[in-house]
């Protein structure tokens, strides 16, 4: 039965959906019948791909021999665009305006819009730049510098203005904004202490050359020379335990803080200890940043000590990821007082995220308050996600999901059919069949974007019968306060799942919770780092999977098939179900980010409520994920008619690390 979730609670006519199969097909045949016959369809099919590739090698006389074919494709303007963007840079202003005119909606001109302004901001050429600028889609930061590039001709140096807070990043910024930088330098607009801020914002994001590079634009008198970061990037530990560092002179403590960053990054306990021998040479500005930095890298590792360490720490403003570790150091040290103080010390709108309502709700239940907590978890408890379904447990409820059927009848089908019909939502379709992800995806977003629910509803229904359950998916929880739940968590492929599960004696719900979050159902997909299919598996891991579950007939061209890969994921997620405390939590981590960080992530001594550990992963994707996958799996639970499992009961108490993985890793790729 489908189920819809309404915000406002409001009541619904309950309407049986008739199948619209015969419906979407028409729609389809009719969306496409401008186009060539089936043979010459298909044949242009291969023409698309094989310009496509030669695109991408750099094959533009095989690209050019190409483009005649596909006259009247409906992916036409994409063999366009890669003609015109591999010329870009000597692109005459006729050629790109023919393309815009010819094209003129979609994500294809959008791109072209900011390539071209780029190209023409290289070119210095700020007549034509000017014509197009700003972009209506908004700009990143090359085009930014360029912007600022733009009105310096035009408005002169008070236009400089405009490029001092790009410098305050720890990321390396594109070339074009280096002379902007060099010229707020000169005019004495980025000071010698803007410069040691971005020369720390670089050492705390990982970027030591940038921090190099930083280094060597302060006075001289400041500058820090390449052979002593040299000294302390060979043995940062041994570098901060001496404390050999010219303590009176500014390039002296960056120097010190630097290498506290780089000892705390690998060990912070190790790093503390030191630390607190020789802190107290720095100004007291500089030594609660050394702390605020030491406390933050502790919580990061899971230090039992980071919550006491937060404590000293005063007179300096944390940036967003350490104030949002300072709650999580609180939760793991379970100090609530500690974890209510931190998450009201957050930014009023970071403070109504769920997940911090929830941990607040949990702070005052602690210390005493049980009628404000018990308001908060009822203001989350309709909420369908993690915290929603924790607020839920804590109220004794059940997760507030109405049952009822969508709309339908001949409104409806005529809704679908002509959102069938509409050449981007044909382009979207016809992408994915060529496995032109990414290009797919952002028409797909392009011709849903500023939807209301109703039409998502249609657009997601519609994905759904096409087969691109991801786009379903993703469409349907795009919905403000009608919202599809058959629709956001589909069950495709319901034989395969079932059997897997069977199989290897796995609960369903959790192989749909875990293929839901890795693949969206795309049963053919292939990660950037080489994982494949619905349960995204690795080849090494499949191989060995294949050896522990004895199919001798295994080959790596079977890894996308539907049958062996639910069986292979089923298994390898019981594996470490079964090692790790037969907690999906840490079966979840350990299958996203590996077994032996997610025994790492284990308390030393004593237990952990469960929640708290998946709310203290280090890793945010991980952490996210096994969020996401274990929401998921209520959800199914719910779909499939599974037996009712609490999810307080699945998150369970985490307990200290044991040996129990040493010898599963030895044998597990």
């Amino acid at each position: 039965m489908r189920y819809v979730v309404y915000a406002t609670m409001a009541p619904m006519k309950h309407r049986s959906l008739p199948s619209v199969a015969t419906i979407v097909a028409a729609a389809l045949a009719a969306a496409f019948s401008f186009c060539a016959p089936p043979f010459a369809r298909a044949q242009s099919d291969v023409d698309f791909v094989a310009a496509k590739a030669a695109f991408e090698r750099g094959d533009l006389r095989r690209l050019d021999e190409l483009v005649p074919a596909l006259r009247g494709h409906v992916l036409e303007r994409y063999v366009r665009y890669w003609q015109l963007k591999s010329r870009l840079d000597d692109a005459s202003p006729e050629a790109v305006q023919a393309f815009l005119t010819s094209f003129p909606e979609g994500p294809l001109a959008e791109r072209l819009r900011i390539e071209w302004l780029k190209a023409l901001g290289r070119r210095g050429d700020w007549n034509r730049f000017a014509l197009d600028y700003p972009p209506a889609s908004g700009e990143d930061i090359e085009l930014a510098c360029l912007g600022v590039q733009y009105r310096l001709q035009r408005d002169g140096p008070a236009a400089l203005s405009a490029a001092r807070p790009l410098w305050f990043t720890g990321a390396s910024t594109p070339d074009v904004c280096e002379p902007l930088f060099e010229v707020l330098i000169a005019r004495g607009e980025l000071t010698a202490a803007d410069r040691r801020q971005r020369l720390r914002l670089a050492t705390a994001n990982g970027n030591t050359r940038l921090a190099h590079a930083i280094a060597s634009t302060l006075p001289e008198r400041e500058r820090i020379a390449e052979r002593e970061f040299a000294a302390v990037d060979r043995d940062p530990q041994r570098a901060l335990a001496k404390g050999q560092f010219a303590w009176k002179t500014p390039s002296g403590r960056e120097l010190a803080l630097y290498a506290l960053e780089r000892a705390a990054r690998k060990d912070a306990g190790d790093a503390h200890d030191a630390w607190v021998k020789w802190r107290q040479h720095l100004p007291e500005a500089d030594r609660n940043y050394g702390n605020a930095r030491i406390a933050f890298l502790a919580a990061r590792q899971l230090h039992p000590a980071a919550n006491q360490w937060f404590h000293a720490v005063s007179g300096v403003s944390l940036s967003p990821d350490q104030q949002l570790w300072r709650v999580r150091a609180a939760l793991r040290a379970t100090a609530w007082r500690d974890v209510k103080a931190a998450i009201e010390a957050l930014p009023v709108d970071e403070q109504q995220e769920p997940v911090w309502r929830y941990w607040r709700a949990r702070s005052l239940a602690a210390l005493g308050d049980r009628d404000a907590a018990a308001g908060i978890y009822a203001s989350l408890a309709s909420g369908v996600h993690f915290y929603g379904l924790l607020a839920a447990e804590a109220l004794g409820a059940s997760p507030a999901l109405a049952t009822s059927t969508r709309d339908s009848g001949a409104p409806f089908d005529a809704a679908l059919a002509a959102f069938g019909a509409r050449p981007d939502v044909q382009r979207a379709v016809k992408l994915a069949q060529l496995d032109v992800r990414p290009d797919a995806i952002r028409e797909w977003n392009f011709a849903i974007r500023g939807q209301d629910d109703d039409a998502l509803l249609v657009a997601a229904e519609y994905a759904r019968r096409a087969g691109l359950y991801d786009r379903a998916i993703n469409t349907a929880e795009r919905t403000t306060s009608r919202h599809d739940l058959t629709l956001r968590y589909l069950a495709p492929f319901r034989e395969q799942f079932a059997s897997a599960a069977q199989g290897q004696g796995i609960d369903e719900e959790i192989l749909y919770g875990i293929a839901r979050q890795e693949s969206r159902f795309v049963s053919d997909i292939v990660s950037s780092a080489g994982a494949v299919g619905l349960m995204q598996l690795m080849p090494a891991t499949a191989r060995w999977v294949a050896k522990q579950l004895l199919v001798t007939d295994y080959s790596p061209s079977r890894i996308a098939d539907v049958n062996l890969n639910t069986q292979f994921g089923a298994f390898y997620f019981k594996y470490w179900q079964e090692r790790l405390g037969r907690l999906p939590a840490l079966a979840a981590a350990a299958y996203n980010a590996g077994p032996s960080r997610a025994q790492a992530w284990r308390p030393t001594t004593g237990s952990l409520e469960g929640a708290i550990w998946v709310e203290t992963i280090p890793f945010n994707e991980t952490r996210d994920y096994v969020k996401r996958v274990l929401a998921n799996t209520m959800l199914y639970t719910h779909a499939l008619g599974r037996p009712y499992v609490p999810l307080t009961q699945r998150l369970g108490v985490v307990t200290p690390r044991g040996s129990d993985i040493v010898a599963a890793t030895a044998a597990e790729p």
